[in-house]
């Protein structure tokens, strides 16, 4: 999606984030934006985790024929 914005419409973005915002709050925008974007990836990331263990732990139960 971010490949079909281009430079242009991302400079656009950042005039038009500016002018809303005003210099002073951007950088805090800017932050608060990375934070969340940080927490996602790592609920993501042991989300996927936690899935993989259940797939692996159903296989090795399904291959040995046992039950927990």
């Amino acid at each position: 999606m971010l490949s079909t914005i281009g430079i242009p419409g991302l400079i656009l973005i950042l005039i038009i984030a500016l002018v809303i915002f005003g210099p002073k709050k951007l950088p805090e925008i800017g932050k608060a934006a990375g934070q969340t974007l940080s927490e996602f990836k790592k609920s993501t990331r042991d989300l996927t985790s936690d899935v993989e263990k259940e797939v692996k732990e159903t296989k090795e139960i399904i291959e040995t024929g046992e039950s927990k």
